[in-house]
């Protein structure tokens, strides 16, 4: 099997901006670049399976794909809120340290 530079690019940029728009919607604080490429691709696997299953059909081109991944890393992150305990508040990802921080 033969990949590209270019479609190694496109992989890229569709995971790095479905991540980081599954990242805004939950309320996280963002994995960096790194993570959100990884949320997003690992999300474009999830929802590349489950678009169809629900009978829905996006269409083709770098939009659909991109609203395909989106999908897929809501639910990843989703469902790793759910198994980490996290709250369905705003806080979800954020670490303080101390009992009094950000208080006066």
């Amino acid at each position: 099997m033969y990949m590209s530079g270019e479609s190694l690019i496109v992989i890229l940029l569709v995971g790095l901006i479905a991540g980081w728009l599954a990242g805004q919607i939950v309320q996280g604080t963002g994995f960096g670049i790194v993570g959100d490429i990884l949320v997003g691709i690992i999300g474009a696997f999830i929802g590349s399976w489950l678009v169809p299953q629900l009978g829905l059909y996006l269409g083709s081109g770098m939009i659909s794909a991109i609203i395909n991944a989106t999908i897929g890393a809501l639910l990843l992150l989703l469902v790793v809120r759910l198994v980490r305990g996290g709250r369905w508040g705003g806080n979800w990802g954020r670490r303080r340290w101390g009992g009094s921080w950000g208080r006066r």
